[in-house]
């Protein structure tokens, strides 16, 4: 079997035991002998029936790819995913983006039922690969290529972690050149060695505690993060309600004139960029720091048309 046709085999078990906790390995089985044709379009010479050893074989190959355990309740007699809140948020948008790359692949004429921005490579494709080198601790090599730059260069990392962020993919790795930890976009690497080589991963390392104060991939670690302070235009005000700029957004106003958020990060560019982006709906009440550097850029775009 494919890569591909395992991946669609270990969705199709984890959201079997999601929708249905403590089901039996027959309510398994039959579930994915009544999935078999959808997975036969993922690998055509798939063949029917799943013994009890090639589930327990998932269970162990799930456990390392997505990090997911399944175990068995003797009391309830069936299985179940034992998962706190962060590992199921993190698990849920791996899921999201193999079943939306999954589905584009699938349909010939997917494009009258989707519209999708016509983008180049996602690097998507790499992803299996990569939570294995991370399960497993296994050293990388991969040709990045930087924006800037009009050739790839080889990069031996030790990888950490995968986060997404604004529908991009990015790997969190250990650069062994420089040995500082940084983002690698998944659409932006060309090639992908796993070695044999194992690394110590730093028990000191925590993925949510590095980006804690962190709006997007950039992480400052060694900066204060600001106490900030922002305004909107009520009816945008309900769009940042529904979806929070940041997890430590907090509402301070929220009325038929103004809708106003406290939030508490630091100050990067991604996070300039997402002001911006709400044009004349968003003023900055403090700090002044940060609203000197939306008239500083506001000022050199007026600029450009006189």
């Amino acid at each position: 079997m494919s890569k591909r046709g395992y991946i669609s085999r270990y969705l199709i078990i984890v959201k079997k035991i999601q929708s249905k906790p403590y089901c039996s390995f027959d309510d398994i089985r039959d579930h994915i002998e009544n999935q078999i044709q959808y997975l036969q379009l993922e690998d055509d010479p798939l063949s029917m029936g799943m013994s009890k050893r090639t589930f327990q074989r998932d269970i162990q190959d799930i456990r390392k790819l997505f990090g997911v355990d399944i175990e068995y309740s003797a009391l309830r007699k069936g299985y179940f995913i034992r998962q706190n809140e962060n590992e199921s948020m993190n698990f849920q948008k791996v899921i999201e983006s193999f079943e939306l790359f999954d589905s584009l692949k699938l349909a010939n004429d997917v494009s009258r039922y989707i519209s999708i921005e016509k983008k180049s490579n996602t690097g998507l494709e790499n992803i299996y690969g990569l939570l294995h080198a991370i399960r497993n601790r296994f050293k990388l090599e991969v040709y990045y290529q930087k924006f800037w730059s009009d050739s790839s260069e080889l990069r031996k990392v030790e990888p950490l972690a995968l986060k997404e962020f604004k529908n991009r993919w990015y790997l969190i790795a250990f650069d062994s050149g420089d040995s500082i930890i940084k983002c690698f976009g998944l659409d932006r690497i060309s090639g992908l060695m796993i070695s044999r080589d194992k690394f110590v991963y730093p028990k000191d390392f925590d993925l949510d505690q590095h980006f804690f104060f962190s709006f997007g991939i950039i992480a400052l670690m060694d900066d204060k993060p600001k106490n900030i302070e922002l305004s909107f235009d009520p009816f945008q005000g309900k769009y940042i309600k529904s979806l929070p700029l940041h997890h430590t957004q907090k509402i301070k106003i929220d009325s038929q004139k103004e809708f106003r958020i406290t939030l508490k990060l630091n100050i990067t560019h991604d996070f300039i960029m997402e002001l911006l982006s709400h044009g004349e709906l968003v003023k900055v009440i403090k700090p002044k720091s940060l609203s000197q550097k939306l008239i500083n850029v506001y000022q050199k775009a007026q600029r450009q048309y006189n």
